[in-house]
């Protein structure tokens, strides 16, 4: 059964646009205009992944709204803002909202569109396989659970993103040792900007402290990247 992927898009030719791409690649797409069409929809019948624009008619983050409520109904549903909107606190914004990519239409092309859409369906399906044996990756109180995507530090669970989590992995598979920008990107499966990948690990720096004030394991290496070191 192929997967139902709904676009969110105030720009009628751009709609018409994203949904021929994708349909040539064999996904079932929904089409809406406005923020409440589209949450009227999600409410009786949720799709397999939603594109969202920012800018919806009149109102300037209505995207942003629209992905809190689909959060709402569900935390996992890959969510995807594809706007005109390409500034870093934007960016920064739809990720922290739960959103697992943000695009922007000046660098998104209609052949880029469905690989990426690709990529993020399989690890929608990797998620959902089945576990084969416990895979857990042990540093002082850090302990990941491939498996099953948790993480806990000093025995409490942290909560990240699925890119916070790709990162995260990256960083602590070989500790002590620099990953740049670019391997952090091709972790996390995606294609941003430097100061995109910065926010990131800002954020994931807050979401340890709040656990532990002292937390200081990710370290920056100016111009380099970033590495994970336990003291």
């Amino acid at each position: 059964m192929p997967y139902q992927i709904a676009i969110v898009e105030d720009d009628q030719q751009l709609r018409a646009n994203y949904a021929q791409a994708l349909e040539r690649e064999g996904y079932k797409i929904k089409s809406y205009s406005s923020k409440n069409e589209a949450l009227t929809a999600f409410t009786h019948n949720l799709p397999d992944m939603a594109i969202l624009d920012v800018m919806l008619g009149e109102e300037m983050e209505g995207g942003f709204d629209l992905c809190r409520d689909i959060r709402q109904l569900s935390p996992t549903i890959p969510i995807i803002f594809l706007t005109a909107r390409n500034s870093d606190l934007d960016r920064v914004s739809g990720l922290r909202l739960g959103a697992w990519d943000y695009m922007t239409k000046d660098t998104t092309t209609l052949d880029f569109l469905p690989v990426r859409i690709s990529a993020l369906f399989r690890i929608v399906e990797a998620l959902h396989g089945p576990i084969k044996r416990e895979k857990k990756l042990i540093h002082g109180p850090l302990i990941i659970d491939e498996n099953r995507k948790q993480i806990s530090w000093k025995e409490i669970p942290i909560s990240l993103t699925l890119t916070e989590y790709w990162i995260l992995l990256a960083l602590t598979r070989r500790p002590g040792d620099v990953k740049s920008y670019d391997q952090l990107m091709e972790a996390a499966n995606v294609v941003v900007s430097n100061n995109a990948i910065t926010s990131h690990i800002r954020r994931i720096r807050e979401k340890f402290r709040e656990t532990d004030p002292k937390f200081n394991a990710v370290r920056s290496e100016y111009g380099m990247g970033y590495r994970w070191i336990l003291d």
